[in-house]
């Protein structure tokens, strides 16, 4: 397996990731009357869960080559 087969493969498992994690049923669990910091739970949720697909997926594309 080459070094663009491993990476297309990481991609789409952090884009599947990111399909549950943003999905109704694991969102709805943070549906809560609750603010962090002023912000409401659900979009700081949106938010954190948004932002670790987009660092791994640069993480996964930027590794340095062995």
């Amino acid at each position: 397996m080459g070094r663009a087969d491993a990476t297309g493969q990481r991609l789409a498992a952090i884009f599947m990731m990111g399909c549950v994690l943003l999905n109704h049923p694991i969102a709805s669990l943070f549906s809560r009357p609750v603010d962090l910091g002023g912000i409401p739970l659900p979009y700081a949720y949106v938010f954190f869960a948004w932002g670790l697909v987009i660092a791994l997926m640069a993480w996964v594309v930027e590794r340095p080559r062995d």
